[in-house]
């Protein structure tokens, strides 16, 4: 595989063995080629394999999505056509347009019937997945993360894999382990993930909504319900919202985000309830708001001893909590606020405030500076505002946020000899803001489901009842899927 940067100077060569279709064998070339390095190289292999056909193309690509191998040999999945659907601080985000599997193997393993027909099977199950819906990816952003943990830790690429929200973290293990990097895959999310420029007040803006589905105890709606005994929730959806101000080009200098989170679960005995808050307050901190729609009263009871069992729980786990750290439970029955004449927007608007007032907001004033290498350095002053009270905290400017918006390409060439074929990525800059010590910014957190949060406009004092509504109207459509 050959693979280059956006201004083609850096070429890079990552070589598949296709002699073993039983095992997956590939070996980075360390060796950083120019464009007519690479040329050369392609064509010396050419006319050393003359005699077998030489090089054959076989595809332009944007990503290794993995490798899977069912009964017979391994086959590798690759992004073919990609889309912008947006951009976050200069990173741009993408949808997949196109994907195509390609077997590794020249020679495919001979196999009984029924083991043939088995893996046909596999592969016809595996092709009903989707990857041109509802998934999305960065190379540059580790958009399965929110935009506070970003600002905040500096991890490897490695450990991004290992998020709950990379659905393709099992397909691309082997690679990885064996690489000892991220170069040449893309981690999928799984989702939901809308960008728009907004009008208010005479200001520009964007709200981006993002939906991260959890890879863990996953399944279609009405099917997978519940929770494990891992503490792992059906339907675990983290939402983010983010507001940053439209600017001509280069990085916005204001930014806010809020986080929160919409399951579905049900625990007979409590303890994998215990474990699920307990993964939540890991992931998130404190405070912990739950905001349970189950109906409260109804002819025959179904929902309702749902209801009662979950305040259980509830009640049963704060009391081994210290009061800081307990769990806010409200009751909401959006079924009878739904049916009545009411403003329910409004009723949710008040939530809202009773959870702001809890958690604050992640908002982040930063300062770019171009550096000489080309990379944008941020500067960045986060507030956490709670309540009348606003803390305020400088970074250190050498913790810096370094951005490169990276455009990566790449291109299969395969031999018709039973030589290993041959391919290649670039080494591009993917680095985070450096770890700081300590907690700089409270982590807030909210779980609830169907709730709209409106922040920033709020933060602005620029909020609307007509603003309110068309965020509503949005934000909505994150629970589509």
């Amino acid at each position: 595989m050959i693979g280059r940067d956006k201004n083609r100077t850096l070429w890079r060569v990552l070589k598949i063995d296709r002699s073993n279709p039983s095992e997956l064998t590939v070996v980075e070339d360390s060796t950083a080629y120019s464009e007519i390095e690479c040329c050369d190289l392609l064509r010396r292999i050419h006319e050393g394999n003359r005699s077998s056909g030489g090089l054959k193309f076989v595809t332009a690509c944007y990503g290794i999505v993995g490798f899977v191998k069912f009964l017979e040999s391994y086959s590798m999945m690759l992004i073919t056509k990609r889309k912008k659907i947006g951009a976050i601080c200069g990173h741009t985000i993408y949808a997949i347009s196109k994907s195509e599997m390609i077997p590794i193997s020249k020679f495919p393993i001979q196999s009984n019937m029924a083991y043939s027909k088995n893996e046909k099977r596999y592969k016809k199950l595996l092709s009903t997945v989707d990857l041109t819906k509802d998934f999305f990816f960065s190379y540059t952003y580790n958009v399965m993360h929110s935009l506070q943990r970003n600002l905040r830790r500096n991890e490897t690429g490695l450990l991004h894999y290992e998020s709950m929200f990379v659905w393709n973290e099992f397909l691309t293990r082997g690679i990885r382990n064996t690489l000892k990097n991220t170069l040449w895959t893309v981690a999928l999310v799984y989702g939901f993930f809308k960008q728009v420029r907004l009008f208010v007040s005479g200001k520009s803006f964007f709200l981006t909504l993002i939906a991260r589905r959890s890879r863990h105890y996953a399944g279609t709606r009405y099917l997978k319900r519940g929770v494990n005994e891992k503490g792992r929730v059906a339907n675990d959806v983290e939402t983010e919202q983010i507001v940053f101000e439209d600017v001509n080009e280069g990085c916005p200098s204001k930014i806010s985000s809020v986080v929160q989170n919409r399951v579905s679960k049900k625990d007979p005995n409590y303890e994998a309830t215990r474990l699920h808050f307990e993964d939540l307050d890991m992931r998130y901190g404190n405070p912990i708001i739950i905001l349970n729609l189950i109906k409260g009263s109804e002819k025959k009871p179904r929902e309702t001893i749902l209801r009662t069992e979950f305040a259980t729980a509830i009640r049963l786990i704060n009391k081994s909590l210290f009061k800081e750290n307990r769990l806010r439970f409200l009751h909401w029955d959006l079924n009878r606020h739904s049916r009545k004449a009411t403003n329910v927007l409004a009723l949710l608007g008040r939530v809202a405030d009773y959870a702001l007032n809890l958690t604050g907001i992640f908002y982040c004033q930063v300062t770019p500076n171009c550096t000489q290498d080309g990379l944008l350095t941020l500067s960045c002053s986060v507030y956490f505002a709670k309540g009348e009270a606003n803390g305020k905290q400088q970074l250190n400017p050498r913790n810096s946020l370094e951005l490169c918006n990276v455009t990566i390409t790449m291109h299969i060439w395969m031999r018709r000899s039973k030589v290993p074929s041959i391919c290649s990525w670039v080494t591009f800059s993917n680095k985070r803001i450096n770890q700081r010590s300590g907690s700089w910014i409270q982590t807030n957190t909210t779980v609830w489901e169907g709730m709209i949060l409106i922040f920033v406009m709020r933060m602005l004092g620029i909020l609307s009842l007509n603003s309110k509504y068309l965020l509503y109207q949005i934000s909505s459509a994150m629970y589509s899927f």
